[in-house]
């Protein structure tokens, strides 16, 4: 298994190493001030991005982001369910849905500055608009498709509201309910660069902007290598987290290892029983 694992890791690394080097060995020959060499970048990266940036633009980008993404979960889980659940909701809220769903975030980053002001408000209520529908939309999918003979038997049996809610239709809908939140996921680290491109004066979005308009061109690559890092590293934090939480239905769907039957007791033979019962 390890040795799959390691071949597997192998084989991941190929392309992007590959690409690297023809990249490299490009920007050398060709000697263009837009495209500078490997080494420059990551001297760059590890002058900017390691220690001096971190704490003023690194981690307010992060504070925004996360901010508006749990805010869009939230949001997009609990209307999602009631809208999941009421056919009556859904038919009066969905013209506004809709309206709203058609409006794209850097449209409405005058009105948030406008309504929000220049502060963080304005950033995290663009990145939590945009990262909502994906989560509310699946959220719904999923309410709705839980078994109706199940949530029939649960009301037969006078099961509480709140138990048929968090032992029977979470569970049903937490796998759509995942995928639309990795959805939201890329939206969010997309959003966070946009909202920080009007009215920003710190942040990973900002700063690649100030640079490019500086002509700091190894700068402006640094940080958005540093875009693509988050990426990757949010999107495998968030795998692993949906591998433990739905490893249930990762194993159900092959997508993950089968569950380990429990084994059976066999039956004690003649001799252990006696030595059992010896004193």
């Amino acid at each position: 298994m390890i040795r799959d694992r390691l071949t597997g890791w192998g084989l991941a690394m190929v392309v992007p190493v590959a690409l690297l080097a023809v990249y490299d060995l490009w920007a050398r020959t060709a000697g263009d001030f837009f495209f500078p060499p490997l080494s420059e970048i990551g001297s760059t990266f590890a002058e900017q991005w390691l220690f001096a940036r971190v704490a003023t633009d690194l981690l307010p980008s992060l504070a925004r982001m996360l901010s508006g993404y749990a805010l869009a979960i939230g949001v997009g889980v609990a209307l999602g369910a009631l809208l999941g659940f009421s056919r009556t909701w859904a038919t009066a809220l969905d013209p506004v849905l809709q309206f709203l769903r058609a409006l794209p975030p850097p449209a409405l980053i005058p009105v948030s500055l406008l309504v929000f002001g220049a502060g963080d408000s304005a950033k995290i209520f663009l990145i939590a608009l945009g990262a909502l529908w994906p989560v509310l939309l699946n959220t719904v999918d999923g309410v709705r498709g839980v078994d109706r003979t199940a949530l029939d038997m649960a009301r037969s049996y006078r099961v509480p509201a709140r138990a048929r809610f968090t032992r029977l239709i979470l569970p049903a809908a937490l796998p759509r309910i995942f995928a639309g939140a990795r959805t939201a996921l890329a939206i969010a680290i997309i959003l966070m660069v946009v909202s920080e491109l009007i009215g920003a004066d710190n942040g990973v979005g900002y700063l690649v902007q100030l640079s490019q308009r500086g002509f700091d061109i190894p700068e402006m690559w640094a940080g958005t290598v540093l875009l693509g890092l988050l990426g990757f590293a949010f999107n495998a934090l968030f795998l692993a987290v949906e591998k433990r939480v739905l490893h249930w239905h990762l194993a159900t769907t092959g997508r993950g290892p089968a569950p380990t039957p429990p084994q059976r007791r066999t039956a004690p033979t003649p001799t252990e029983t006696a030595d059992a019962r010896r004193p």
